[in-house]
């Protein structure tokens, strides 16, 4: 799992697994999506400093990080046998 800097304010470990496991139950528990559950916890519990860090380029190669895309409503079904 992502853990978050030091300089960040100061969230224990277990209040993001806390979280995210409540997100992951609020989706009725269905495995697939832990890493976009402990983001979103991230996003919660650090606030707007969580976003902001999110689109700050990469002091080391001036590159964004990648963000998770949302999955679309029937994306990837196709069932027609």
């Amino acid at each position: 799992m992502p853990t978050h800097d030091k300089s960040e304010k100061s969230v224990p470990r277990e209040q993001f697994e806390l979280r995210a496991y409540e997100i992951f139950l609020q989706r009725g528990g269905s495995d697939g999506n832990e890493l976009e559950d402990w983001l979103r916890a991230e996003r919660e519990l650090l606030g707007d400093q969580a976003s902001a860090a999110s689109e700050t380029p990469d002091a080391n190669t001036g590159v964004r990080p990648i963000r998770p895309r949302a999955k679309r409503a029937g994306a990837g079904d196709s069932s027609s046998d």
